[in-house]
């Protein structure tokens, strides 16, 4: 029998798939982070590419080979596939040295940049509302970044370059909505892969069969995590789901502060309010003038 909620109970079952995906991109991160400890970025780059490669496998078998390399704006491709490399590399060495609960502050806040940049990159018009958001976003960047010679590490820098790879993700896939996600996804894979695989002989250390298999669930808890926003954002609305993404932040504290004894500081308590409340109100003013609005957010 096949089960197609609709109304109420589709709504809510997207809710549910929504807040789903987000702990498990959540969990993922926190056992990124715990495995960078000992292992090498590349490393787990590449480990964890492979094993989403293939459970991302049955998928290309249904969908064929054909779409992988018929697509829309190659140049724009080549450089989504770079920017995502570089935003993953640049994720898993923040954590290394940062809180999860700081580094997810500073990727939480690529949709303003986004906000910011769609008028010059994709000629988009940004009233006065959203220019006051995107402003206020910026100041709680600043806030949770608590700009001094001690905060301003190269970890803190390379969060912010990583933040702003992430945005340009997000303005290609507005740019690139012809392109299906199992190409899109392929791609970002591959790419991951290759970077891991240059980088990783450099440090490489033998994982015992438990991490190793470790390294490999990266991967496939992140193509479930997948599945289930995707999936969320075909059962309700956009407006009812995305804001349920935020609670990747709340679940990086808790885990952050049970796993790692990060005690979430003040200022990045204070900067990560202000940011979410700036990318809510962007993403809804953006709904309400029926915008493309970039709605899954990969952590």
């Amino acid at each position: 029998m096949n089960f197609s909620p609709t109304g109420n109970a589709a709504a809510r079952l997207g809710i549910l798939l929504m807040l789903a995906g987000s702990l498990l991109f959540t969990l993922n991160d926190t056992l990124g982070k715990w495995l960078v400890s000992t292992y090498s970025v590349g490393q787990l780059l590449l480990i964890r590419s492979v094993a989403a490669l293939i459970v991302l496998s049955p998928f290309l078998w249904r969908s064929g080979l054909t779409p992988l390399f018929k697509v829309e704006r190659p140049g724009m491709q080549v450089l989504r596939v770079i920017l995502s490399s570089a935003e993953a590399y640049a994720f898993y060495f923040a954590v290394v040295y940062l809180p999860l609960a700081d580094a997810m502050t500073y990727w939480l806040a690529a949709p303003i940049y986004v906000a910011a940049m769609s008028p010059f990159l994709l000629g988009e018009k940004v009233g006065w509302r959203r220019w006051s958001a995107i402003f206020l976003g910026f100041c709680g960047v600043v806030i949770a970044l608590e700009p001094s010679s001690a905060t301003l590490t190269p970890a803190a820098i390379i969060s912010i370059f990583g933040s702003l790879a992430f945005s340009f993700l997000l303005i290609s896939g507005r740019a690139l909505r012809g392109t299906p996600d199992v190409t899109l996804v392929f791609w970002q894979m591959v790419s991951a892969a290759v970077l891991g695989a240059l980088t990783a002989p450099f440090d490489w250390v033998t994982p015992s069969p438990l991490e190793f298999s470790l390294l490999g669930l990266l991967g496939v808890v992140a193509m479930i995590a997948h599945v289930c926003i995707n999936r969320s954002l075909k059962l309700a609305d956009a407006a009812t789901v995305v804001p349920f993404q935020y609670t990747q932040l709340f679940w990086a504290i808790v885990f952050g502060w049970i796993v790692f004894g990060d005690v979430p500081r003040l200022n990045m308590l204070v900067g990560a309010a202000i940011i979410v409340a700036a990318g809510l109100f962007i993403f809804f003013r953006e709904h309400q003038l029926k915008k493309p609005v970039p709605e899954v957010m990969e952590i």
